[in-house]
């Protein structure tokens, strides 16, 4: 089985180590940020089923301390996320090394042009399920905020939300930069709010400790990039915060996924900066319309200029600088 992420991957193994108990089955867990000896001595051993990310798992062929001839079922979870995290030359060498007759099956929240590709070099013959639709929708029971603003009056809008939604609920903040989640989740503590950034630069202990404090409770806010969140499964998220919007309708679409699962309600907070966000407002304003939410006319605004130069939503001040 093929994740994109650490993160997913060790969720995945919880899941085999669930089903395995009780006929024994083995698995191990091969990802990168941690020393290779125990995952090669599990190898040596032999496992039924394999979890790795596409990086780590180079590495172990490339070194020679497993081969994948004997290989009859291959998982691709989250496709669409290992692409655009720059592994499909990885991916292709794995896929190459496993005997042609295999069982593959492939995961993609999304069906865009690339998947199609893979999905015919990768797959024989295969059949396609999908649920819903393939368009892209947001999910009716989240409620979409989106407010128009200028990128320097975000942090005093950010501080004006928390102080109405920070005892509502577990709240996940994106950010674009891992130096900006660093700098966010730092001045939110100093405001006293419980609040962890996770990203690509911290340490495999590090994400652990920030995912152990986040699920129990002991840290209300995460901040987080987009590559670290993905493949989460945190339960019981309230509120999903756009600091810095996505550069696609795609990820805007999984982040506020992450709230209003398993028939719950949820809401989705959006700083919408028309220098840096112009071209997102056409999509921006369908999707909304599709979950049936009000758009701010600022926004509709937007819609066929480009986006550029607008000025923003007063109200706020000047805020804390750049993130």
């Amino acid at each position: 089985m093929i994740a994109p992420t650490r993160e997913l991957a060790v969720q995945i193994q919880a899941e085999c180590n669930k089903f395995g108990a009780s006929s024994k089955i083995k698995n191990t867990c091969v990802y990168g940020g941690v020393p290779k000896g125990g995952q090669i001595a599990d190898l040596r051993r032999g496992v039924e089923i394999c979890i790795c990310t596409p990086g780590r798992m180079i590495d172990m062929l490339s070194m020679g301390k497993t081969n994948l001839r004997r290989v009859t079922y291959l998982v691709l979870d989250e496709a669409d996320r290992m692409l655009d995290m720059g592994f499909e030359p990885q991916l292709r060498k794995i896929v190459s090394q496993i005997r042609p007759d295999r069982q593959t099956l492939m995961w993609s929240a999304t069906w865009p042009k690339e998947i199609v590709t893979l999905a015919n070099d990768f797959l024989t013959d295969f059949i396609q399920v999908t649920v819903g639709s393939l368009d892209l929708t947001a999910n009716k029971k989240i409620k979409q905020i989106v407010e128009v603003m200028d990128d320097h009056q975000k942090y005093a809008a950010l501080q004006d939300h928390l102080r109405d939604i920070y005892e509502g609920g577990r709240i996940i903040i994106f950010c674009e930069t891992k130096r900006g989640a660093d700098e966010l989740s730092r001045n939110l503590r100093n405001t006293r709010y419980m609040c962890k950034a996770i990203h690509g630069n911290k340490s495999q202990e590090e994400r652990d400790y920030v995912l152990r404090e986040f699920k129990d409770g002991r840290t209300q806010i995460l901040v987080a990039t987009d590559v670290a969140s993905r493949g989460l499964d945190i339960k019981d998220i309230r509120y999903v915060v756009n600091f810095d919007m996505p550069k696609n309708i795609e990820d805007y679409i999984h982040r506020i996924g992450r709230t209003a699962r398993a028939g719950n309600k949820g809401t989705s907070i959006s700083f919408f900066t028309p220098s840096n966000n112009g071209r997102l407002a056409g999509p921006l304003v369908k999707i909304m319309e599709e979950a049936e939410q009000e758009v701010p006319r600022e926004l509709r605004d937007l819609v066929g200029r480009g986006g550029g130069g607008g000025r923003g939503r007063g109200g706020y001040g000047g805020g804390r600088g750049r993130w």
